[in-house]
């Protein structure tokens, strides 16, 4: 429904995870029947929950925990990890910097030149010790390093950009990434993001990703919305992409799952995620919780240390438990931070939804008072949702 903002413009309502609700239907189940399995690319997962590239929430140690215990975890082929040999005193750099100088520091510490050999060194890292080797770059660094990636053994690999599309403008002086042709020279599947809009997803599934990311700007640490004004609430993001993840799959018989990015926070949001359409969600700052987490309690968008214009800052978010309460409980928090795969097979078991695509099939209603409603003592003492 078109609103009108004055005579010269109209405009479409969007809505947030935060203003939405699942609706129980006619039946449950016990949670133990819900199979929550996803495949992305060749690549099936028990839990759909992937980590982000972010250097405070993915390193070599996380990235294999999360395989052992059924996720992915995605390594940032542009971050700390490939350009410093040892990223350690790096990481405690960060974690020590005040809040004044930490943009400046930043741009600093990513000014040094990536490392080929790193890149190559880190995905061997995760491969010996059994894990699934994810990896994501920009646009720009996927041109450069694609082929070491793919070349190192790697799984998987990300394209991300707070926007990307198949109709990229540049200077006569650059050459963009054609994205049609690195995915289908790659010999790896590639996944491809982030954007908002079905006519962009339709175009980036065609050129043949294996996965699209939604979401721009929602993420916890990332100010792109504040910075550009860009972005689509994720509720209504989500159902926009998938409506064109389901028609590329009526046209062609292919299903390339959508993938629910950033602004996620709870067990709650990954489910109303999945409900929206989503086949898995990508998440960070609750990873960055975990006492694996390289981030030593903080947290940073991948766009923090540009040069030119930082759209993202450092959070603290601190260290509440393991990555596997964090993940498959059980929890020691009661604010659904904790066991999030948990969290959405109660859910599904409550909804009755036996898998993934049941899920997606649940009714939703509009529901801005869901957080809030009847919860004044919480909020009062800062206790559960009031927090």
């Amino acid at each position: 429904m078109e609103i009108q903002l004055g005579r010269g413009k109209l405009a479409r309502r969007a809505y947030g995870i935060d203003e939405i609700a699942l609706v129980p239907g006619n039946r449950t189940l016990d949670p133990s029947l819900a199979d929550t399995k996803w495949k992305i690319g060749n690549i099936e997962r028990e839990i759909p929950i992937i980590a982000s590239a972010m250097d405070g929430v993915v390193d070599v140690k996380m990235a294999v925990r999360l395989s052992q215990l059924g996720a992915l975890g995605v390594i940032n082929l542009e971050g700390i990890q490939t350009r410093y040999a040892d990223p350690e005193p790096i990481l405690d750099r960060i974690a020590a910097v005040g809040k004044d100088e930490f943009v400046s520091l930043m741009q600093e510490l990513y000014a040094e030149p990536i490392k080929p050999e790193l890149i190559e060194k880190r995905i061997q890292e995760i491969k010996q010790q059994g894990g699934i080797a994810a990896v994501s770059a920009t646009p720009a660094g996927a041109s450069k390093y694609g082929e070491v990636a793919a070349s190192s053994g790697a799984d998987l690999f990300f394209i991300q950009a707070t926007v990307v599309s198949t109709d990229h403008l540049s200077p006569e002086s650059v050459t963009p990434l054609n994205l049609e042709e690195f995915c289908r020279s790659m010999p790896i599947p590639v996944a491809l993001g982030n954007c908002v809009t079905y006519e962009v997803t339709l175009e980036l599934m065609k050129a043949g990703a294996a996965a699209v990311l939604v979401g721009i700007g929602p993420g916890a640490a990332c100010t792109s919305r504040g910075v550009l004004g860009v972005g689509v609430p994720q509720a209504t993001a989500i159902a926009d992409c998938t409506a064109a993840r389901d028609d590329y799959y009526q046209e062609t018989g292919k299903y390339i799952p959508i993938i629910a990015d950033g602004g996620l926070i709870t067990g709650g949001d990954i489910c109303k995620c999945i409900a929206c359409g989503a086949d898995g969600v990508m998440i960070g700052s609750p990873f960055a919780r975990a006492a694996e987490a390289p981030g030593r309690g903080y947290h940073w968008g991948m766009a923090t240390p540009s040069p030119v214009l930082p759209r993202g800052t450092r959070i603290r978010v601190g260290t509440t438990g393991t990555l596997e309460q964090i993940l498959t409980g059980p929890a020691g928090l009661d604010d659904g931070t904790h066991n999030l795969l948990g969290a959405l097979k109660t859910s599904m078991g409550t909804l009755g939804a036996k898998n993934i695509k049941e899920m997606q099939q649940v009714e939703v209603v509009i529901a801005p008072s869901l957080l809030t409603e009847g919860k004044v003592y919480q909020k009062a003492q800062q206790l559960g949702m009031g927090k």
